[in-house]
């Protein structure tokens, strides 16, 4: 039996209103903090830029669509030129609030519909880029695995992270399951552990047609707005040990 330890990274999205980072930023290793598009303002980003610092989490930025009346959850007809306007606009303001802090920026996320998006879109995919090209050496970009974005970034020279979602159930295309849909979400902690385990141990995840399919994964996301995501987190704390996998920590 191989007994080698395995250290995996978990981050939450937050700052999107729900108030929860006090208990959640503890059993994490990085967060991705909502700078205004679809959620977060100044002060909530301060907040939390603050908070991650004291449990020691590496904090991301999380842009999105401009479209706080749909949580940045449903794809907008934009300009990319006001999309562009708008990422950089985000990052700025958020920027800001992490070199007041002291805070690094370690990675930079999309939410919601633009993450989903730009995953399938070459010209969106190109728009996002062009938008964080002044950070493309300093920063890692977070993208799903087997996607649009990733294989462009990787053409850009974009240092990138692959990123799962241990409480989003998968279609066998590795998109996620729409939200429309009831079994969109995971939200029982001993099936949170299943679907982890299956694509930490063997680089694949179980999709809700019960398909096995390929998955790199360096960092696994527990969705702060999850119901349950505290529940989550915790039992992943305990029960991860178990079989030789730990949240690496700062």
């Amino acid at each position: 039996m191989n007994s080698k330890k395995i250290h995996i990274d978990v981050n939450c999205d937050v700052g999107e209103g729900i108030g929860n980072e006090a208990v959640l930023l503890p059993f994490i290793s990085s967060c991705s903090i909502a700078c205004g598009g679809h959620a977060g303002d100044m002060k909530t980003m301060t907040h939390i830029a603050r908070l991650a610092k004291k449990n020691k989490v590496r904090v991301g930025a999380h842009p999105s669509y401009p479209d706080k009346e749909n949580f940045g959850r449903v794809s907008m007809d934009i300009s990319s030129e006001v999309l562009v306007k708008s990422i950089q606009n985000q990052l700025k303001n958020f920027t800001s609030i992490l070199k007041k802090e002291e805070v690094i920026l370690h990675h930079i996320k999309a939410h919601g519909a633009l993450y989903n998006d730009m995953a399938k879109d070459i010209d969106l995919a190109r728009t996002f880029l062009k938008a964080i090209t002044e950070y493309r050496q300093l920063v890692f970009l977070y993208v799903p695995y087997n996607s649009i974005i990733e294989l462009e970034a990787l053409k850009q020279n974009f240092n990138i992270k692959y990123e799962a979602f241990g409480d989003r159930n998968y279609n066998k295309n590795l998109s996620l399951v729409s939200r429309k849909f009831k079994n969109a979400v995971i939200r029982k902690p001993e099936q949170v552990l299943s679907h982890l385990l299956s694509m930490v141990k063997a680089q694949q995840v179980i999709t809700q047609d019960g398909i096995a399919v390929k998955l790199k994964a360096d960092t696994f996301c527990i969705h702060g707005d999850t119901p349950t995501a505290l529940q989550i987190l915790a039992y992943l704390t305990k029960k991860l040990p178990q079989h030789n996998i730990s949240i690496k920590r700062e």
